[in-house]
């Protein structure tokens, strides 16, 4: 038959009446339940202490022990300074250009009109003299020379320097009366010279020039112009000689 048994103070006898073993564990349980969480709050504390400790040891990485890896620092190799010679200073020699004369033409030859240019400022241009453009009129026949127009990018002929300007158109001979030609003006023509070397009239080369000669015996010429001449028209006027007259001789009275 089973008996329980039970402690002094669960069958309800004071502490004086319980036996002195089962006193000393009740006093002991009733110790260590008082002392017990001072216990594990001052583990816990350590505990956090030597967790402090090791995270600051491995981030400064002290003791040689760190808590993260790091890269390895490659050691920098500094060149030993060399001496660099100064170097000297060489003078630099400019050549002298050496000036490549023009070839002065011999013949005439093509030119492209530009932009601005007349016969006159060609002519000084390519070292003319004073009348290089009606040389450059003879040349170029499709030049209207009474008006003496010029197109850039068109090409005429150009003549070499020193070229001179043709004799005055001849008088054809044996010519018929009323003949046409084409009279090229010179510097110092006039129509009445003209007229004169043409045997022809003021009047009929008027006639024959309208368009040109508007304001009529009135119109000034000019070198480079041509005009329609007929000659033969007049009989020539022999030059008149002036008559020698004689000085008398004064003869001395004896």
């Amino acid at each position: 038959m089973f008996t329980a048994c039970l402690s002094s103070e669960e069958m309800g006898l004071p502490m004086s009446r319980q036996p002195p073993i089962a006193a000393n564990i009740g006093a002991y349980r009733k110790k260590r339940q008082k002392w017990t969480p001072f216990i594990i709050g001052g583990l816990a504390i350590l505990l956090v202490v030597i967790g402090v400790i090791i995270l600051v040891v491995g981030f400064s990485g002290g003791g040689g022990f760190t808590l993260f890896s790091t890269q390895t620092p490659t050691p920098t190799i500094t060149p030993s300074p060399t001496n660099t010679p100064i170097p000297t200073h060489t003078p630099t020699i400019t050549p002298t250009p050496t000036d490549t004369p023009t070839a002065t033409p011999s013949i005439p030859y093509n030119y492209t009109v530009v932009e601005g240019d007349s016969l006159i400022k060609i002519a000084k241009d390519h070292g003319l003299d004073d009348n290089g453009y009606l040389v450059i009129l003879l040349l170029n026949p499709q030049i209207n020379p009474n008006t003496q127009i010029i197109y850039p990018g068109q090409t005429i002929l150009l003549p070499p320097p020193g070229m001179q300007l043709p004799t005055a158109t001849p008088l054809p001979s044996n010519a018929p009366p009323g003949t046409k030609i084409n009279y090229f003006v010179l510097p110092g023509d006039s129509l009445g010279s003209i007229a004169n070397k043409m045997n022809s009239t003021i009047e009929d080369i008027v006639k024959n020039n309208k368009d040109l000669l508007k304001d009529g015996d009135k119109t000034v010429i000019h070198p480079g112009w041509t005009l329609v001449v007929r000659i033969n028209l007049v009989t020539p006027q022999p030059t008149a000689t002036p008559a020698v007259t004689q000085t008398p001789t004064a003869t001395k009275t004896p």
